[in-house]
C-alpha cells in the first residue's frame, strides 16, 4: 500500500521533473494528475494512487512549500465536491476519463442542474422531463439558483424520465453540455446586487444516454451521493484555526479597542468557540470520510456553516456600528466564486443570508439529521407511493 515516503518521493519526482518556477500552470497541474497526486484516494489512473485518504495531506504540504500553483479549488469547488464522486461511482470508465482530469485542472468548470422553481426543497417533486429518442435523450424544462452556470461548460442534472412512477423513482441522471443548442442561461441579481446564481432554461437539449449516470430511473439515488457530497464541501472544508468567518471579526476587535463592549466581547468569545468546534468537526468528519462515502452527519456541519456565518456577520455589523452598514461596491457583477473574506462587512452580512438556503435548507437538514443521525420517527410522508403526474402542484 502506498505510504507517505513513497508519496514524499513521487511529489519530489514530479517537482524535479516539472520545476514550478519554469512549467506552465496548466501544463503542471495536467502532470500531477497523471502521476496520481491530484486526489490520492482515487484509483490509479483517475489522478489518483488508491491511497489513503488521510495522505492526500503529504502531497499538498510538499507541493505548497515548493511554490506549485493548486487548481484554485474555490472556482471549481462543484466539480471538485459534487460532481468528480458522482462521476467516479456512477460513470461509465469513458466517462471517468473524460471528465475527471479536465475537472480537477480546472479547465472545465461545471454547475449543477438541479432544484426549480416549485421543487426546492421537495427536490424530487422535481418537473424537468427528459424523453428517449433513440441514443439520446430530450430535455425540456426550468433549473434555478443555479451557481456558476454562466461560466460552466458543463453540468450534473437530474431530470424526470417516469412521470407515472413515485417522484423518487422516475428521475434519471445526466451530465449536460452547457455550450449545447437549447442551453439558455440567464442571471439572478441577489441582494449583494451581484448574480453569482443563475436560472437555466432547458429546450429540447439532446444529452446523449452515454453521458447518463447511473440506470434509468435511479437518478434520485445518485443524486443522493452528490447532496451529501456537497454538503460536507461547504460545511466542511478544511479551515486554519480562525478561518473563514471568525477570521475578519477576529482581526477588526484586536485592531480597533475603540469598538469593544464587553456584551460584545462576552459574544465573540462564544462564536470563536463555536467557530473552532465546527472546525475541528470538519476535521473529524473528513478524517471518517477515508473509510467510504460521506453520510448524513456532513448535514450536521452544513447547518452549523450557514448558523454561525450569520451570526457572526451579525456581530460584525454591530461591532463596526456605523461602519458596519457600508457596502461599498453594490454592482450587478457575475462573480466565478464567492468569496466571504476578501469583502466588506456588509457584503458577508448579505451573502450569509443566503447559507441557509443554498445546499439544502436548514429546515430539510434538520430532519435530516433528526432521522438519519440521531434515529428519530420521521415526518408522515403521504405521497412516498403517489405517481408523479398526480401529485398536488
Amino acid at each position: 500500500m502506498t505510504d507517505a515516503a513513497e508519496l514524499r518521493a513521487r511529489t519530489a519526482e514530479l517537482l524535479a521533473a516539472h520545476p514550478p518556477a519554469t512549467t506552465d500552470r496548466t501544463d503542471f497541474l495536467r502532470a500531477r494528475f497523471d502521476a496520481g497526486l491530484a486526489w490520492v484516494h482515487y484509483p490509479v489512473g483517475l489522478g489518483g494512487l488508491a491511497a489513503p485518504r488521510s495522505l492526500q495531506a503529504v502531497v499538498d504540504a510538499g507541493l505548497a512549500a515548493a511554490g506549485a500553483p493548486d487548481n484554485d479549488p474555490r472556482k471549481i469547488g462543484i466539480g471538485l465536491g459534487m460532481a468528480a464522486p458522482t462521476i467516479l461511482a456512477y460513470g461509465s470508465e469513458e466517462l471517468k476519463r473524460r471528465f475527471l482530469r479536465p475537472l480537477w485542472t480546472g479547465e472545465e468548470v461545471w454547475c449543477q442542474l438541479f432544484s426549480e422553481p416549485g421543487a426546492g426543497s421537495d427536490l424530487a417533486a422535481l418537473g424537468t422531463r427528459a424523453v428517449r429518442d433513440g441514443d439520446a435523450w430530450v430535455v425540456d424544462g426550468q433549473k434555478v439558483w443555479t451557481s456558476s452556470a454562466h461560466v460552466a461548460g458543463f453540468a450534473i442534472l437530474i431530470a424526470r424520465t417516469d412521470p407515472e412512477a413515485p417522484k423518487h423513482r422516475g428521475i434519471t441522471y445526466f451530465v449536460c453540455d452547457m455550450t449545447d443548442p437549447g442551453v439558455e442561461v440567464r442571471p439572478l441579481r441577489q441582494i449583494t446586487g451581484e448574480a453569482e446564481f443563475n436560472e437555466v432554461f432547458l429546450s429540447g437539449v439532446r444529452i446523449p444516454d452515454a453521458y447518463r449516470l447511473g440506470e434509468v430511473g435511479e437518478g434520485w439515488r445518485v443524486a443522493r451521493t452528490t447532496l451529501m457530497n456537497e454538503r460536507v464541501s461547504i460545511g466542511g472544508a478544511r479551515l486554519p484555526r480562525e478561518g473563514g468567518m471568525i477570521g475578519p471579526v477576529a482581526a477588526t476587535w484586536r485592531a480597533r479597542p475603540d469598538l469593544r463592549t464587553h456584551d460584545l466581547h462576552r459574544r465573540l468569545l462564544t462564536l470563536w468557540v463555536q467557530a473552532e468546534v465546527a472546525r475541528l468537526t470538519g476535521e473529524r468528519l473528513r478524517q471518517g470520510l477515508a473509510a467510504g462515502q460521506p453520510g448524513p452527519e456532513g448535514s450536521g456541519t452544513k447547518l452549523l456553516f450557514a448558523r454561525l456565518n450569520q451570526e457572526i456577520s451579525s456581530l460584525e455589523v454591530e461591532l463596526m456600528g456605523d461602519e458596519g452598514l457600508l457596502y461599498g461596491d453594490w454592482t450587478m457583477r457575475r462573480p466565478d466564486l464567492v468569496d466571504f473574506t476578501g469583502r466588506d462587512p456588509g457584503y458577508r452580512y448579505l451573502r450569509s443570508k443566503g447559507n441557509s438556503i443554498e445546499g439544502g435548507t436548514s429546515e430539510v437538514l434538520l430532519n435530516i439529521v433528526a432521522e438519519r443521525v440521531l434515529g428519530l420517527p420521521a415526518e408522515p410522508r403521504d405521497d412516498k407511493d403517489v405517481a408523479w403526474k398526480d401529485l398536488t402542484r
